[in-house]
């Protein structure tokens, strides 16, 4: 989902503080940022998510562009985060400070039944994307859950996009053959 012709409008009340278009940014790019995350093993999505909206918060009086650029923009925030995140994850263990608040799980936790199909769905697309290498997985998810260009693509990642393109190419075509003996 792309905000089109209302970008240059919402991100011009983004930067005077306007509620109603940090809103709108929001709602656009928060579930194609933590899908990116957690397809990316990210260990905590969520968290690195908000990360990179603070970040975003922060760097939106210096942006210029148009919103394709903002979404590339967004995505390398979010790359940079989670990067981040896997270099802490590898210096400290994480440690639980004991049972989780009950109000708060029951407002975010899914139900059992949703809880099952999302794991069997989550282990289903994990299986296809497994014999994939991290850039093909990288791009696969930066194009259909971030919905960015080959352009954007490229520029979050820091390759041409020339390598884009065959990247997604032999990605799509090795997933091709792997749904094919599937069936």
């Amino acid at each position: 989902m792309t905000l089109g012709a209302a970008f240059d409008g919402v991100l011009a009340a983004a930067r005077t503080g306007e509620e109603w278009a940090w809103t709108r940014l929001y709602q656009d790019l928060a579930g194609p940022v933590r899908g990116y995350l957690a397809g990316r093993g990210s260990p905590d999505p969520e968290d690195e998510a908000a990360d990179t909206f603070l970040h975003i918060a922060r760097g939106l009086s210096s942006f210029k562009g148009d919103e394709a650029d903002f979404r590339a923009w967004v995505f390398s925030i979010a790359h940079r985060r989670m990067v981040d995140a896997h270099r802490k994850a590898g210096r400290r263990p994480q440690v639980t400070s004991g049972e989780p608040d009950d109000r708060l799980m029951r407002e975010t936790v899914p139900s059992a039944e949703q809880q099952a199909l999302l794991r069997d769905e989550a282990k289903a697309a994990a299986a296809l994307l497994e014999g994939l290498s991290r850039d093909q997985r990288e791009i696969l998810l930066l194009r259909v859950v971030g919905e960015l260009s080959v352009r954007e693509t490229a520029e979050v990642m820091g390759k041409s996009e020339s390598a884009v393109k065959v990247s997604q190419h032999r990605a799509l075509q090795s997933l091709r053959v792997r749904l094919a003996r599937r069936m």
